[in-house]
């Protein structure tokens, strides 16, 4: 049997927390010990604390006074105890079989480093359902599949498995911490797929199991705009740290492959020339703010790889 500790980092969403901590009080298998991860200027989220029963989680609390995901993750990785680290948001809860199932991934194969599974979004009434074959992948270009929340059939190897539904093996990132080089506004995004790729590159596996499962309710980012709204800052951001996460994991030929595919045709959320012919009829001079902010990220994520690769 498997130790398993459970990573909960948290900010001024008490209401959230609260029904994560819920559905971890009814899983079928137990955390050996629950750290939860709160910012020291955090009141609402420690006046909650001193109220709730934890019975019968064996919860403790971890304080970073640094700003940011990346900070407190890596907090929790620094106090965390367990052979196995899962890890989840403040706004999903874990469906009750789901460290049961990752633990019985864990024990199947010493060759696993890390399990994720599909995480259920809920936005408001409505529930994203879909079914997609593909997911966690990285094409040989640099273009990234995710579709985690849509997964579905046999577990099988990925590339990349997402943060609000991630569990690595201790000893796979015993060297490893979350990029304190990627750039954040609310949450640091892609800093899951930087450690997934890390853990990969340390020849480890991952696996996605559509079974293992938590229900996502997005909730509230502090300091940036409102998820739906574009917020360039946001996407330059984004854009800066897959740059950043791909230039480090590709090999020189795919790297430029990479660029040239990033800068020519891009995606729907950052795109490249292509993409931008695609939307100007519908979203007119969103569709320029877009490719701006997606080519500034570029360019500042491969100054951030320069910079990390001659230190």
């Amino acid at each position: 049997m498997l130790t398993i500790a459970t990573l909960i980092p948290t900010y001024h969403r008490s209401n959230d927390l609260v029904r994560c901590l819920d559905a971890l009080k009814k899983q079928t298998r137990l955390p050996d010990e629950v750290l939860v991860i709160v910012r020291d200027t955090d009141t609402e989220t420690w006046m909650f604390l001193e109220t709730f029963d934890p019975t019968p989680l064996p919860l403790r609390t971890v304080t970073v006074k640094i700003p940011g995901l990346i900070a407190a993750l890596n907090a929790g990785l620094d106090m965390a105890n367990g052979d196995i680290i899962s890890i989840t948001d403040d706004d999903a809860a874990p469906h009750p079989d789901w460290l049961t199932r990752i633990e019985s991934h864990f024990l199947s194969d010493e060759k696993i480093g890390g399990v994720g599974g599909r995480d259920w979004v809920h936005h408001d009434t409505h529930l994203e359902d879909g079914k997609r074959e593909i997911v966690g992948r990285v094409q040989w270009f640099g273009r990234v599949i995710g579709n985690h929340h849509l997964g579905a059939g046999e577990p099988r190897e990925v590339d990349v498995i997402k943060g609000v539904n991630s569990s690595y093996r201790r000893s796979a990132i015993a060297n490893l911490r979350y990029d304190e080089n990627l750039r954040a506004s609310g949450s640091s995004t892609c800093c899951d797929m930087a450690m997934s790729l890390a853990v990969r590159r340390a020849g480890w596996k991952l696996i996605y199991d559509p079974n293992v499962a938590v229900d996502h309710y997005p909730g509230k980012r502090f300091f940036q705009a409102h998820r739906r709204e574009f917020n360039p800052v946001g996407l330059a951001n984004t854009v800066h740290n897959e740059t950043l996460i791909l230039m480090n994991h590709l090999p020189p030929g795919r790297q430029f492959a990479f660029l040239v595919w990033a800068l020519l045709v891009g995606t729907r959320k950052a795109p490249g020339l292509a993409q931008l012919l695609r939307f100007l009829p519908a979203e007119g001079t969103l569709a320029f703010q877009k490719l701006l902010a997606s080519i500034q990220g570029r360019w500042q994520g491969l100054q951030t790889w320069q910079q990390c690769d001659r230190s």
